[in-house]
């Protein structure tokens, strides 16, 4: 990792790379160019230093970019860049897109609303993204509009371990255990009140609820507020609709995401809103912040923004507005808890978790908390004390879990040790590498 943050910005052209490493100075570094048409739908996740573009643009299939060759640019508004690889799918089935989704634990990639697998989940093998490989199909659920998908550690032992996907199906949200590839397998769906859209969604850390939204409810019902909606998964084989919540101004809403205990919610023309769902359980959750990226009007219209991310190490957040473009935003309180779910106690000053899984084969992941904000770098030694990978090098904010990953490609067997070292501490944890 370089410590470098950029945004990737769709745009009806292509995707803008900005670096925004320095939130109140962001660089411009070029853009990936549509592989077809324009479009106004784009979508784009991250694996492994590459990036994975789909879009509406009529035969567009899926774009892959080596993000490498972002490092050590300078500004330039009208450099272009083209993809590295274009995937089409067997048979060239995948055309144009919707979305596209990524579970990194699983190193899988999961196209949705294209013209292949009924418009359902199309999943390809990422794990060397040079070399993308379809790996199964859902179709059983008709057309999926957007999916988020895990490695499952939720409430429901019976699926702990398995791979699990919530997919927003238009009319029903539906559960699909995709384990097996090649026999992937519905285990339940679930509706509620005055369906409209379903839209899109995403599961609390624990995994117990799922909130979700509705694109289109506020326009044909009236509500006058806009609504959210909660599932409670306890129970994956009996999902139930729980609860709304109403937010203070009367917009449609868009896509949402969520980190630690906050609700991170595009809400069209209202813009970002910023929900504390840390009482969730007891059917409440509270604004705790908002920023307008559409001044011209509060009303339930499709102006405005879109999306946000609020995953960077640093806390940044960027939103994506369609009519005023990016906005890259902080918060005045910390976003997120540390690993455990909770904050540090106050005579901790940092918290690395342990190696997980460990021994590895191919990847372990670790995850490090920090008090307060700091630059921090974290390599890999082998056992002789000698540097083999750098793993992050760079600042993080406190209170903000960040994951390092060891990627095993190209090491031998044997021990390992990962060394991060921080402003005022240093620290190291063991790991076995099994092939």
């Amino acid at each position: 990792m370089s410590g470098k943050e950029y945004a990737l910005a769709g745009t009806r052209s292509g995707i803008v790379f900005v670096d925004i490493t320095d939130p109140a100075d962001p660089v411009v570094l070029g853009k990936l160019l549509t592989s077809t048409d324009n479009s106004t739908w784009r979508d784009v996740k991250v694996y492994d230093n590459h990036a994975f573009v789909v879009s509406e643009a009529n035969g567009h299939g899926m774009q892959v970019f080596d993000l490498t060759q972002l490092r050590g640019l300078t500004e330039d508004d009208n450099r272009e860049f083209f993809e590295d690889i274009l995937y089409r799918g067997p048979g060239n089935a995948v055309g144009d897109a919707h979305n596209i989704a990524m579970n990194e634990e699983s190193a899988t990639a999961f196209i949705v609303g294209s013209d292949d697998c009924n418009g359902g989940l199309h999943m390809v093998d990422v794990s060397d993204p040079g070399n993308p490989t379809f790996s199964g199909c859902f179709s059983a659920d008709g057309y999926t509009h957007d999916v988020q998908c895990v490695i499952y550690d939720g409430p429901d032992t019976d699926y702990v371990g398995q791979e699990i996907c919530v997919a927003s199906n238009e009319d029903e949200t539906t559960i699909i255990d995709v384990t097996d590839r090649s026999n992937p397998v519905e285990i339940s769906s679930v509706v509620y009140p005055n369906t409209a859209y379903a839209h899109q969604g995403w599961f609390t850390e624990d995994q117990r609820f799922f909130i979700a939204d509705d694109e289109s409810d506020e326009q044909v019902f009236g509500f006058g507020a806009t609504r959210t909606i909660i599932f409670d998964l306890e129970d994956l084989d009996n999902p139930e609709f729980d609860f709304f919540y109403f937010g203070p101004v009367n917009t449609s809403d868009h896509n949402l995401y969520i980190r630690g205990n906050y609700a991170f919610l595009s809400n069209y023309e209202s813009g970002l809103r910023i929900l504390d769902i840390s009482n969730i359980e007891s059917g409440s959750l509270t604004e705790v912040g908002y920023f307008d990226t559409y001044p011209d009007g509060d009303f339930p219209s499709f102006n405005g923004q879109w999306s946000n991310y609020p995953f960077f190490p640093s806390g940044t957040i960027v939103a994506n507005d369609q009519d005023f473009g990016l906005f890259i935003l902080k918060t005045t309180f910390p976003i997120t808890t540390d690993t455990a779910g909770t904050e540090l106690p106050d005579d901790v000053t940092y918290l690395l978790s342990a190696a997980y899984p460990n021994p590895f084969n191919s990847r372990a992941n670790l995850n490090l908390v920090v008090a307060e904000p700091q630059a921090v770098s974290a390599e890999l030694l082998d056992i002789t004390g000698r540097r083999v990978l750098s793993l992050f090098d760079g600042p993080i904010a406190g209170h903000f879990p960040l994951r390092l990953s060891v990627e095993a490609s190209n090491l031998p067997s044997g021990l390992y040790l990962v060394r991060v070292t921080g402003e005022d501490f240093t620290t190291t944890r063991r790991i076995s590498l099994v092939r």
